[in-house]
C-alpha cells in the first residue's frame, strides 16, 4: 500500500504557508550595498535568487491554485453544484495548464549560475536571463490571475467570496532592445536601474498574490467547517 493521499484542503494550507520560503523579497539598495563591498562576489547569490524564486513561486501557486480548485470541487459535489459550475473548473484546470508548462523551461538556479560565473559579471548570460524573467513573469501573471478568477467565481458560489483579481495589474514586456542600448551606452550604468526592475516588479506581484492568498485560506477554512 501507498502513502496516504493528502486532502486537497491540506495542499492548499501547505502552499499557502510556504510562501516565504518560495517567494523571496529584495531590498535593491541592501543588495547593491554588499555586492560593492565583496566586489561583485554578492551579486552572484542575487542573480542566483533571481532564478531560483520565480521558479519557485511558480510552483508553489501551481499548487495552491490546484489544490483550491480540487477542495471546491469535492464541496461543490457535496452541494449537488458540480454540474453547474463546471464551465469554472474546466477554465480554471486551462489556466493551470499555462503555470504547469512554465515548470519545463529552461530555469534550473543552479545552472544559471554557473553559466553567469563563467560567462562574466553583467554579461550576455545576465541580460538573456533579464529577457527571460521579465516574459515569465508576464505569461504567469496571465495564467495565474485566469485561474484566480474562476476559482474566486466558484468561491463565492459556494457561499464564501473571495476577491477578482485585478487585471491591471499584469505588467507589459519590458523594451528589451532599448534596454540593452542604453546600457551599452551608458558603460553598464543602466544595469543598475535594469536589476531594479527585476527585483522590484516580482516583489510588488508576490505582495499581490499574498492578499488575495489571504482571503482564498479564509473562505477555504470556513468552508471546511
Amino acid at each position: 500500500m501507498g502513502p496516504p493521499s493528502i486532502q486537497p484542503v491540506d495542499r492548499l494550507r501547505q502552499a499557502y504557508q510556504r510562501r516565504h520560503e518560495s517567494d523571496y523579497i529584495f531590498s535593491f539598495w541592501t543588495a547593491l550595498g554588499w555586492s560593492v563591498l565583496t566586489l561583485g562576489v554578492f551579486y552572484f547569490y542575487v542573480f542566483y535568487q533571481l532564478m531560483r524564486r520565480m521558479r519557485e513561486h511558480n510552483l508553489r501557486r501551481l499548487e495552491l491554485l490546484g489544490a483550491a480548485r480540487d477542495f471546491a470541487w469535492e464541496v461543490a459535489g457535496g452541494r449537488g453544484l458540480q454540474d453547474e459550475l463546471r464551465p469554472h473548473f474546466e477554465r480554471a484546470a486551462t489556466h493551470l495548464d499555462g503555470l504547469q508548462r512554465m515548470t519545463r523551461d529552461f530555469r534550473d538556479p543552479t545552472i544559471w549560475l554557473l553559466l553567469s560565473i563563467v560567462g562574466g559579471r553583467l554579461g550576455f548570460v545576465e541580460i538573456i536571463a533579464y529577457v527571460f524573467l521579465d516574459g515569465d513573469l508576464v505569461r504567469h501573471d496571465i495564467a495565474e490571475g485566469g485561474a484566480e478568477s474562476e476559482v474566486a467565481t466558484i468561491f463565492s458560489r459556494l457561499g464564501q467570496p473571495v476577491p477578482q483579481p485585478d487585471p491591471a495589474r499584469i505588467k507589459g514586456k519590458h523594451n528589451y532592445i532599448a534596454r540593452v542600448i542604453v546600457s551599452i551606452v551608458t558603460v553598464g550604468i543602466y544595469a543598475f536601474w535594469w536589476t531594479y526592475n527585476m527585483m522590484n516588479e516580482p516583489n510588488r506581484h508576490f505582495e499581490v498574490n499574498w492578499a488575495w492568498e489571504d482571503s482564498l485560506a479564509q473562505a477555504a477554512q470556513a468552508l471546511q467547517q
